[in-house]
């Protein structure tokens, strides 16, 4: 392709309305982006000035909040539970004059909490009809997730939904398609034309390829089934030793803790290394964050024992503010 014929490709934008709508997604407009996160720069960039306020969750993903404060933005947390954001907390942002929303639909990192039906009815509830109000979905995990997707999308008159291939397919692709009320996919295009310019069609074709490719369809399959089991096996040995940890889905479990650092210590002392919470955190009581990508079942009870030895906990702890 040359200068002039540069965009998103016409066969993936056509593959790509068909995957969202099926998740219930108006994907009328779209363009595409390079990864999830890229598409969320621009949609804030695009929409919010140094000083606005933007609704996180929290806990949430630690490089979104490195970006808010990268763009100069203040955010206001709002707590979430297994289920997605809690409505009084997302209620009590809105409050604050949030001029952003950002929400992920499921896997969320890092607690792996995903938006329940009955969760986004409540939301788009609250939400409905705010035409001050940039609403954000984050579908990062997308086709690894063994969860549906229960979408906020069109909720509000300002919208967008940014669903990534990096999860699934490989974090070096750098794409991710983007849905949205028109004049907020207009924005996000227009200012992609002055910058990169637009996603490479090669990789555009690529991935393209990789959708329609059965064997590589069943590969992703048996990852997100390998996932799945990993992360319920490491919540059950925990939950035999009397530790409460969190991970409905996704690749992390979400582990609240007295201490962060002393209970990383005591993992990294024991062979085992996890994330502390603090990086994720702007109000939310400590945690840690412990990914079941790299295990093998073979690790989950040695694991378990080793984070019952590390915290000793006094009892369940929840992980909302």
């Amino acid at each position: 392709v040359g200068y002039a014929t540069t965009g998103v490709h016409p066969a993936l934008a056509e593959a790509a309305r068909s995957r969202l709508a099926a998740d219930g997604v108006p994907a009328d407009e779209l363009t595409v982006t390079g990864g999830a996160l890229d598409g969320i720069e621009r949609l804030l960039a695009t929409h919010l000035r140094p000083g606005d306020a933007v609704g996180l969750e929290d806990p949430g993903w630690a490089n979104l909040l490195d970006l808010v404060a990268a763009l100069g933005l203040r955010p206001v947390g709002f707590p979430v539970d297994d289920e997605g954001p809690v409505v009084s907390g997302v209620h009590d942002a809105v409050a604050l004059g949030v001029r952003a929303l950002v929400v992920t639909s499921r896997a969320q990192n890092p607690t792996g909490a995903a938006v329940s039906a009955g969760r986004a009815g409540e939301l788009r509830a609250l939400l409905a009809g705010r035409p001050d109000l940039l609403l954000i979905e984050d579908d990062h995990a997308a086709e690894l997730s063994r969860l549906p997707v229960h979408p906020l999308a069109g909720a509000t008159p300002t919208w967008a939904f940014v669903r990534s291939v990096s999860k699934p397919y490989g974090p070096d692709l750098r794409l991710a398609v983007l849905a949205g009320d028109e004049v907020t996919v207009s924005r996000v295009a227009g200012r992609a034309r002055v910058g990169a310019g637009w996603v490479s069609t090669v990789l555009q074709r690529l991935v393209l390829s990789l959708w329609r490719d059965p064997a590589t369809t069943a590969l992703v399959d048996r990852a997100a089934d390998a996932y799945e089991r990993r992360r319920r096996g490491l919540l059950a040995a925990l939950a035999d030793r009397g530790v409460a940890g969190h991970g409905r889905s996704g690749i992390n479990v979400w582990l609240p803790v007295p201490d962060e650092t002393a209970t990383v210590t005591a993992l990294r002392d024991a062979g085992w290394s996890v994330a502390p919470g603090g990086l994720s955190r702007l109000g939310s009581p400590p945690a840690v964050r412990i990914t079941v990508s790299a295990l093998d079942d073979a690790d989950l009870v040695p694991l378990a024992d080793a984070v019952a030895a590390a915290v000793r906990p006094a009892g369940p702890v929840g992980f909302t503010a």
